[in-house]
């Protein structure tokens, strides 16, 4: 499924520059993805477009996000980890954070990877019709072992 979101994030500058989804699909299936695969990330891609299009969320510059039990299981160490630093650097907003979330919890299987998380986050900001600056695209583009640390 992530492999057919990276390829649309790749080839359609927006979400609604899609054609109908059966065009979209049969597209997708000439390329080479696999039925099943397209018609999860298509599934997951309507939730996204819910998500977006609901009453963002306006917390209190002092309100804390408490994560329940089943959302730190599904995301793991490393996927919260790299959520908080998006925060922390002011990057992120809470309805962004949430929708992040909503997307995560779509996903089956237990954590999400940190690299799954990234596509997630970079979907997130590609439906809203925002590209985050150059060194946050750095960090959700580059994987571990090419960073070279000086």
């Amino acid at each position: 499924m992530f492999d057919v979101l990276v390829y649309l994030y790749e080839h359609y500058w927006r979400p609604d520059a899609f054609p109908e989804a059966d065009l979209l699909t049969r597209k997708l299936s000439a390329v080479g993805f696999e039925a099943e695969e397209i018609s999860e990330a298509l599934t997951w891609l309507e939730g996204l477009t819910q998500a977006a299009s609901t009453e963002p969320i306006q917390p209190q510059s002092s309100s804390v996000r408490i994560y329940s039990s089943v959302e730190l299981e599904h995301m793991g160490p490393e996927a919260l980890g790299f959520l908080q630093f998006l925060e922390s650097a002011g990057v992120l907003s809470a309805s962004q954070r949430e929708m992040i979330l909503d997307r995560m919890l779509a996903i089956s299987g237990a954590p999400v990877s940190l690299e799954d998380l990234k596509v997630i986050v970079l979907m997130v900001f590609w439906s809203m019709g925002e590209e985050p600056d150059a060194l946050i695209l750095d960090e959700l583009f580059a994987e571990e072992g090419e960073r070279v640390l000086h």
